[in-house]
């Protein structure tokens, strides 16, 4: 799988006579199996390109292209997960996971291994009959994490999945995804407002300037995961990050 940011520029008009820009000739690819954070400064753009990488918004200009062909609606080999989690609270954890296979056609009876196979890899096991609000922010991140899973995405988009959790929940929740990552290798592009999850996380860091979004560096992480953030080797990396945002 390749994906490619072709020259990808967005504007719309505000106050029904303004012209903004909000991306400005974004280019980049991703590969198979890359773990891609798109980094920079409130209102810089990057949810708006995960939109449109999505295909849930569209470019003034340019093209988002997966194996050669244009994106330009929702597809289900682009799975995409929001901040608030958007789980059913009528539905069940199993049910929840279930969803996109229902939808897919699948029959029960191949529908159940799934489940069972994605509450083991998220540790959720025992809690398939349990509802939203009976669990903790936290497991209901993770629920949304393999119901987009389930149904065979080839990339996985993560629009600050964590921002609204506390520290401890965060940098945990930070780990089960790269557990999660290692074990499927599928293709993550993750938007954050943290240096510090940036570069936890990422393979490359895609950092954007203020509004109009333009891409001012992709920077690449060469150190082996498990990441430890107390060491020397990463500090430099999120210094440096942290000065290119600043700039």
């Amino acid at each position: 799988m390749t994906l490619r940011i072709d020259h990808l520029s967005k504007q719309f008009v505000k106050g029904g006579r303004e012209l903004v820009t909000s991306l400005s000739d974004i280019n980049f690819e991703v590969g198979d199996s890359e773990f891609i954070c798109l980094l920079g400064p409130s209102g810089c753009g990057k949810t708006t390109l995960l939109r449109i990488i999505a295909g849930l918004d569209h470019p003034t200009s340019g093209c988002v292209l997966m194996d050669g062909m244009t994106v330009d609606r929702p597809n289900p080999k682009l799975g995409m997960i929001f901040q608030d989690y958007s789980l059913y609270p009528w539905r069940t954890v199993n049910e929840n996971i279930a969803f996109g296979l229902e939808l897919q056609g699948v029959k029960k009876t191949g529908i159940q291994p799934v489940v069972e196979k994605y509450l083991a890899l998220a540790g959720l096991s025992g809690f398939g009959n349990s509802y939203p609000y009976e669990l903790s922010g936290g497991m209901r991140q993770r629920v949304a994490v393999v119901r987009a899973l389930a149904v065979e995405p080839s990339v996985l988009l993560m629009d600050e999945p964590f921002g609204a959790l506390d520290a401890q929940t965060r940098n945990k929740l930070q780990l089960d995804l790269i557990d999660i990552w290692v074990k499927t290798r599928k293709t993550i592009i993750f938007v954050t407002h943290s240096v510090d999850e940036a570069v936890f996380l990422a393979d490359r860091i895609v950092v954007l300037s203020p509004r109009p979004g333009h891409i001012r560096e992709i920077v690449t992480i060469e150190e082996d995961r498990p990441r430890d953030r107390t060491s020397v080797d990463f500090a430099k990396v999120r210094r440096f990050v942290l000065d290119l945002i600043n700039q």
